[in-house]
């Protein structure tokens, strides 16, 4: 049922962990009631009202209160583990309302922890390589980026970084460049208290920690622009 978010349900953790627990798709079909009013649809409400937030904002993000949402079953084609279901539910709104898109908004409620992240994750290698010439070429509008970050109590997240630098920069020798460089995502989080699932505020909180994180969108956009007109 559509509406407007009113927060997670108060059972929404304790079904993703009886879930991990069973991890039975006959469990699932008994409770699929409860995942749907507990987390589902909560999920999609939420994706509807920063959809509307993120417009008035002017962030250019948006999503479907379909199309938006990860599964919650596992591809377990390929996977060693072969356990049907994951440990959270989560969704992705990005600039054309897709999951092919780059600089997106990704938010995740699971059992080890509840986050959201302003992302350009794994960039497809020209992206990627731009990126990192922009580093190199126009240190400065990198450094006012990190420097807004860290402003806006904001830092770009090391998961993923190289421990080399990438052939073609290693005449780079300033730190905070090198570390730039080696990045293979730039991402900054928002760790989100479990106990704030549960109330409309969260959508505020979403607002605010993308508003911090929008010289991030800004620096990336701006470079693929470029590419684009290329």
């Amino acid at each position: 049922m559509d509406g407007a978010f009113k927060g997670f349900g108060p059972k929404a953790i304790p079904f993703l962990k009886a879930l991990d627990f069973h991890q039975s798709r006959e469990w699932f079909l008994e409770n699929r009631d409860l995942f749907e009013q507990e987390l589902r649809d909560p999920l999609s409400d939420l994706v509807d009202a920063l959809t509307e937030r993120f417009a008035k904002a002017g962030l250019g993000l948006r999503g479907d209160r379909k199309k938006s949402l990860f599964r919650i079953n596992r591809d377990v084609r390929f996977a060693k583990d072969k356990r049907p279901y994951n440990r959270h539910l989560s969704a992705i709104l990005s600039p054309d309302g897709t999951k092919m898109e780059q600089g997106v908004f990704y938010v995740h409620v699971g059992l080890e922890r509840c986050f959201a992240d302003i992302a350009w994750w794994q960039p497809e290698p020209a992206l990627l390589l731009a990126m990192r010439k922009a580093i190199a070429t126009k240190p400065d509008r990198f450094r006012a980026l990190v420097a807004a970050l860290k402003k806006n109590r904001l830092e770009l997240e090391t998961e993923g970084r190289m421990k080399r630098t990438p052939r073609g920069f290693e005449e780079i020798s300033d730190a905070d460049l090198v570390a730039g460089i080696r990045n293979r995502h730039f991402v900054v989080q928002h760790v989100i208290d479990p106990a704030g699932i549960h109330t409309a505020d969260l959508v505020d909180e979403l607002v605010d920690f993308t508003l911090r994180a929008k010289p991030l969108l800004d620096w990336g956009r701006a470079i693929e622009g470029k590419i684009l007109k290329e």
